[in-house]
């Protein structure tokens, strides 16, 4: 599968004419880039600048992230959270949670944060709010439960966002078990009734869905 699935020359240009991640977050990706393995898994501009144009648009005073690695999407989606917002972040890496909450510490929006160590579908259930807001970004064997889980803790009118939905293009040509998940998960998701998506080809994909009245 191609390295840019759109072409190179063309992301580039995205990018570039993209408002710019505040500085703190440009410092976040250069230590995650130093300091961390997977640095790739990082969202990066154009998927953190879509998350805060979303949660400015969608204000949610409740809002869920599975999977943060090292907090760059957490912080840009807090940053267009109301001062009130609470985001609950899930995360099983130890490491990438420590090296987020030093970021948190320093950030105007950090304070809108929490972090909860463990498997996610189990803090979920811990959970007694409803959903305005979640971004998908975790282990994608279990994205499918993930959906529908949350989709029951949303409130009508609110936002699902999933990341690698397009997964470097393998759900064209599905030959393991994650890429038969994700090509369910989609599936899924532009027939569920329940409500309306649109599927973005920013960088490796991202499904935006809203749970209808």
């Amino acid at each position: 599968m191609p390295e840019f699935l759109v072409d190179e020359a063309i992301e580039d240009y995205a990018f570039i004419n993209t408002g710019s991640e505040p500085p703190l977050l440009q410092e976040l990706i250069d230590q995650t880039n130093l300091n961390m393995g997977w640095p790739q898994k990082l969202s990066g501009r154009l998927v953190g600048r879509t998350l805060k144009m979303l949660a400015a648009l969608a204000q949610p005073r409740h809002a869920l992230e599975i999977g943060m690695f090292t907090g760059y999407s957490a912080l840009s989606i807090a940053e267009g959270m109301p001062e009130d917002g609470r985001l609950i972040c899930c995360e099983t890496n130890p490491r990438a949670i420590e090296f987020a909450k030093g970021f948190f510490d320093r950030s105007e929006h950090g304070h809108k944060i929490e972090v909860i160590f463990g498997r996610a579908l189990d803090t979920i259930e811990t959970l007694d709010i409803e959903l305005d807001f979640t971004f998908i970004d975790a282990d994608k064997r279990n994205y499918l439960n993930y959906y529908e889980r949350v989709k029951e803790m949303t409130r009508p009118g609110g936002l699902i966002v999933l990341d690698n939905v397009l997964w470097s293009g393998k759900i064209l040509q599905p030959e393991s078990e994650i890429d038969d998940i994700l090509v369910e998960t989609n599936h899924r998701i532009a027939n569920d009734p329940d409500v309306e998506n649109v599927f973005l080809t920013v960088r490796d994909g991202l499904n935006v869905v809203r749970k209808l009245p």
